[in-house]
């Protein structure tokens, strides 16, 4: 894959979500998570890694979100902020750097005016940290060329317990 997807976190308060932000990292096939902040360090005992990512993704630890980012990684802020771009109209770079905010705060307004872009989720309301991560890294996956799924793909992914199929006598538009 010629892509790049690097995930940075500033200031996230929950082991719970950082763990979830690390499974969707494996699920959508992230090279890095990084994070800002003291939070994370103090409460990760409690993660909830449950596909440990973390074992094959780095999960790093740093002063600033934005430090050894190569001159071709385009920084994309998801911020709920007024002139942000929606989601479904935004074009993904192929190397990218998406960095979300804490659950309870916003990110610094000199990160938003350093972003190559900032985009939002057009929800009402806000989402917490590690489904606005999925939903992104879902929007990507799903505006590339990897987005054809295949049977392969399929039993490669699930759980060693799910055998489950789809009757070949069910017309695949009425699944």
């Amino acid at each position: 894959m010629n892509t790049s997807i690097c995930i940075g976190l500033v200031n996230p308060k929950s082991p719970t979500n950082v763990g979830s932000v690390m499974r969707a990292a494996g699920c959508y096939g992230a090279q890095s998570v990084s994070y800002t902040g003291e939070r994370y360090n103090r409460a990760a005992r409690f993660h909830t890694d449950t596909k440990s990512a973390a074992s094959r993704i780095p999960l790093l630890p740093v002063e600033d979100i934005l430090c050894n980012l190569a001159a071709d990684v385009k920084v994309v802020c998801v911020e709920l902020v007024e002139g942000a771009t929606a989601l479904p109209s935004f074009e993904h770079p192929e190397k990218a750097l998406y960095v979300f905010g804490p659950e309870d705060g916003s990110l610094e307004q000199t990160l938003i005016d350093r972003a190559d872009s900032v985009i939002y989720i057009p929800t009402i309301g806000c989402m917490n940290l590690a489904a606005t991560v999925n939903v992104v890294l879902y929007d990507r996956l799903a505006k590339s060329v990897y987005a054809a799924g295949s049977d392969q793909l399929i039993r490669d992914s699930r759980d060693a317990n799910n055998r489950v199929r789809v009757k070949a006598s069910i017309p695949a538009d009425n699944r």
